[in-house]
């Protein structure tokens, strides 16, 4: 089997990016993978302390098959670092598998994500393999497919790659002219076309909302399993793109591998349904006064740390 390296964005939270590295180590492939960490540049004085403690910290990580480290010298932002980094990478080796450096993997994830994305590389229908699954419930199939992607560590490969389109106003006007937001929106239950917008208005730069709506229009379908392999660890002021609030995220990591099993070569319209009921859930008027109060009372007590 070809293993994929594994790709680290990293910015100036030294402490996260030990922890995803220290959990990546305990993984069966971990020794004989490629590790390639982008290290982004500080966008101001306060951030340079961090950026200066994780960079020393990744300087001598040892484990694995290869360490290869790019620091860059100007701040790139998250969206621009990622898109660049994934896009030289995969082009180089043609398949990757990505994290951020807030994500602790299960002692499975690799294994996972190299047997899939193994097996559905000439698979034209997939586009995507992912390690994340929503703290979802119900008891889901082994592995599913759902036309949707997440940021919380994934893979793909190079002609998949290629279906990205960082144009934000463009992918916009294609579902609204489609008339597709709605089932975007997991029937209307999260509103994912809301973040693409706010993107679009310079409200946040998410490149992952982009990457969504460039496969959702390409009518790609990616591969889920049925427990996570991953945890968003990242939860505090110093995330770029979260906040305190996203506790709902929370899920129990897999303890026990997830194997590749036949499946059709469709969305799981069952699975999209459970979806759609804890995006209801989750988003509903009572949980959004809950999920507030949780936010306010986190950052207040970060402020005086």
């Amino acid at each position: 089997m070809k293993l994929a390296p594994i790709v680290i964005f990293t910015y100036n939270r030294p402490w996260h990016t030990q922890q995803t590295v220290e959990a990546l180590l305990k993984n069966e492939y971990a020794s004989e993978s490629d590790l390639i960490i982008f290290s982004d540049a500080p966008k101001n004085e306060a951030a340079k302390k961090g950026v200066e403690e994780t960079r020393s910290y990744i300087r001598n990580i040892t484990g694995f098959k290869s360490l290869r480290i790019i620091e860059r010298d100007r701040n790139f932002g998250l969206a621009n670092n990622i898109i660049d980094g994934v896009t030289s990478i995969v082009n180089e080796f043609g398949r990757i598998i990505v994290l951020e450096d807030d994500l602790l993997t299960s002692p499975y994830f690799l294994k996972f994500m190299n047997e899939a994305l193994d097996k559905y590389e000439k698979v034209e229908e997939v586009v995507s393999v992912h390690g994340y699954l929503y703290p979802v419930k119900e008891k889901l199939p082994t592995n599913f497919f759902l036309k949707h992607t997440d940021s919380l560590g994934w893979g793909t490969w190079k002609e998949s790659w290629n279906v990205f389109n960082s144009d934000g106003a463009y992918l916009l006007s294609k579902l609204e002219s489609r008339k597709i937001v709605g089932e975007f929106n997991f029937n209307d239950t999260y509103n994912f076309a809301k973040m693409l917008k706010d993107q679009i208005e310079g409200l946040n730069n998410s490149w992952a909302i982009r990457w969504y709506a460039s496969t959702f229009l390409a009518d790609k379908i990616s591969l889920f399993p049925n427990v996570s392999l991953v945890y968003h660890n990242g939860n505090d002021l110093q995330a770029t793109n979260s906040s305190i609030g996203d506790d709902w995220l929370d899920v129990e990591l897999s303890d026990h591998p997830i194997p590749l099993v036949e499946i059709p070569l469709k969305e799981n319209k069952d699975v999209r349904l459970v979806y759609e009921r804890f995006f209801r859930t989750v988003f509903s008027f009572r949980g959004k006064i809950k999920r507030k109060i949780k936010e306010l009372y986190g950052k207040i007590t970060q402020m005086y740390k």
